[in-house]
């Protein structure tokens, strides 16, 4: 069956059912979205007792290929797993946005006999938080324009307006557009664009705020540009804005309850870009099952090199955060498809090809263990066509390394494929009395930040930028030096250069542009040509996504 078809089969309970019967949360506090899925209250979250917090498991990643590694789906497996053994457990995963639904990626609730439900809803409106945030960030948007046409007071120079407009949709047309045309009746003419909703920085603060009063300071921070004469950023305190849009995105701030297919629950909330910000659920969500749950396992986008660094320099370092371990998912073909197999070519045993992608699993194995400073173990997420050759292939290669690696089937298996990993899991985080490392200090340089990034965790030889983009960090460094840096570059290599797979060395990381994200509390450093507003492919995942004669929905996956 497809993932759409499991899904639908899936014997769901009523989510106030086990929200009682398992954390003991009373209907009360909950806020439906019909029988599956509710938001949590923030009364009845401000009042959990200052107990110790669980224990906090980071699941991440080898480089993305294209065939996909299953994170997500590792996630949702392992936290059935630690449930099937005994351990009280929750998982925190990020929303879907709906762009890479009907672009090329498809669905982020998990995969096969490890999801989350109900799956359509998740994948698609879901209970409107992206729609919300999309609101807000556009309302701002239309103040500066209306700011422009009423007089301008705050002498904000249109040619050095930075705030852009967001759509949760990906459509390459709206990159780059002019505005106000038709007359003055219609203000300015200028040019804008528009940005994916997940790349807005409104969604990067909501993740990183720890209350509603948080929320709305950082969303008062905002810079949407800079003024004529002296240059000094104007933020949306200053059009008086912030109000308006925390008042936007007091519902979407609750997190979001639901379950897994096997009837644990599981918070989805939130859904940051893991390129142009920090790509992890929400604080308020993960703060919340830690002090439920004895296991909290949560995700970051991307690799190990993207999202588990700014899990760590960024939402750990803002939101107080102590990892016990990491887990890191790798699958015999994209580690192949690492070692220079074509992507037709991924299902036939390739032992060279194999012994080329490991070297990707380990630098990644390494930054983890010693630049971040958790236990790690290797999940191999196990497919069909994997040959025990390439699987004995992989588990020799980590135990060089001095670590341990498990296959998991949990995609056709569920919980039930996951069970080793599970007690490997709570071997290394009990065991785990270390803490875990920055891979920088708070109050190092903006540009030695940088270099740290690319240096220790990309592998590079070394940074460049040109002397406009470094004036700018340097000026950035005057006011914003304890700021993380949030490094925005291709996913799909430990270059700047998409097409250089494996593990290069030596290779320079250029910085073309640098952001402030004033509200969100970080510096975007981008390398290379980032987009953040994707395109659809040839053959985008919409044109097979469709309504069957009954109404049901066909095609999502």
């Amino acid at each position: 069956m497809s993932d759409l078809e499991i899904a639908r089969n899936a014997q769901m309970q009523p989510i106030a059912e086990l929200a009682e019967a398992q954390y003991g949360i009373g209907a009360e506090q909950l806020e439906p979205y019909g029988h599956y899925k509710a938001k949590l209250s923030l009364d009845y979250i401000a009042g959990l007792p200052a107990a110790e917090d669980g224990k906090l498991i980071l699941t991440t990643a080898v480089s993305p290929t294209p065939a996909g590694e299953g994170k997500t789906t590792t996630t949702v497996g392992l936290g059935d797993a630690l449930n099937r053994i005994g351990r009280k457990t929750m998982i925190c995963l990020r929303e879907p946005s709906l762009g890479p639904c009907f672009g090329v990626k498809g669905g982020a609730a998990g995969g096969g006999y490890a999801q989350v439900v109900p799956m359509e809803d998740i994948n698609l409106h879901f209970t409107g938080d992206l729609h919300a945030i999309g609101a807000a960030h556009n309302l701002l948007a239309a103040m500066v324009d209306n700011h422009l046409t009423h007089g301008n007071a705050l002498n904000l120079d249109p040619r050095l307006i930075t705030w852009r407009r967001v759509l949760d949709m990906n459509d390459r047309s709206l990159r780059k557009i002019v505005t106000s045309l038709g007359g003055t009746a219609n203000g300015f003419p200028r040019e804008g664009g528009f940005d994916t909703t997940a790349a807005s920085e409104v969604m990067a603060i909501f993740c990183l705020a720890g209350s509603l009063a948080d929320l709305k300071q950082r969303l008062g921070s905002i810079v949407v540009g800079y003024t004529r004469t002296e240059r000094q950023p104007v933020r949306a305190r200053d059009l008086k804005a912030a109000g308006a849009m925390a008042v936007l995105l007091r519902d979407a701030f609750k997190p979001n309850l639901v379950q897994t297919l096997e009837n644990n629950l599981a918070l989805v909330h939130g859904g940051p870009f893991a390129n142009i910000a920090h790509g992890c659920n929400s604080v308020v969500a993960t703060r919340t099952a830690l002090k439920l749950a004895d296991y909290v396992v949560t995700e970051a986008g991307f690799g190990a090199d993207l999202g588990a660094e700014k899990f760590i320099d960024i939402k750990c370092r803002v939101a107080g955060l102590k990892p016990a371990a990491a887990v890191l998912v790798a699958t015999v073909r994209a580690l192949k498809y690492h070692g220079g197999a074509g992507l037709d070519d991924l299902q036939c045993e390739n032992l060279p090809a194999l012994n080329g992608g490991l070297t990707n699993l380990e630098r990644h194995y390494r930054t983890i263990t010693t630049h971040y400073g958790l236990p790690c173990v290797v999940c191999i997420n196990h497919f069909t066509h994997d040959s025990e050759a390439e699987i004995d292939g992989v588990i020799r290669r980590v135990e060089a390394l001095g670590g341990r690696a498990i296959i998991t089937r949990h995609w056709a298996d569920g919980s039930a494929g996951a069970t080793e990993l599970a007690r490997a899991v709570v071997d290394i985080a009990d065991n785990h009395t270390g803490g875990h490392r920055y891979v920088y200090p708070e109050d190092m340089p903006l540009w030695r930040k940088i270099e740290e990034i690319a240096v220790n965790v990309y592998g590079a030889g070394s940074v460049v930028a040109s002397t406009r983009v470094r004036a700018q960090i340097d000026e950035l460094d005057k006011t914003c030096r304890n700021f993380p840096v949030c490094i925005a570059k291709t996913q799909m290599s430990f270059s700047v250069d998409m097409n250089l797979r494996g593990a290069p060395s030596g290779h320079t990381v250029e910085i073309s542009e640098v952001r402030l994200a004033g509200g969100a509390g970080f510096i975007v450093a981008v390398a290379g040509n980032m987009m953040t507003m994707p395109g659809l492919p040839k053959i985008p995942a919409a044109e097979k996504i469709d309504l069957d004669g009954d109404g049901n929905i066909c095609g999502l996956f």
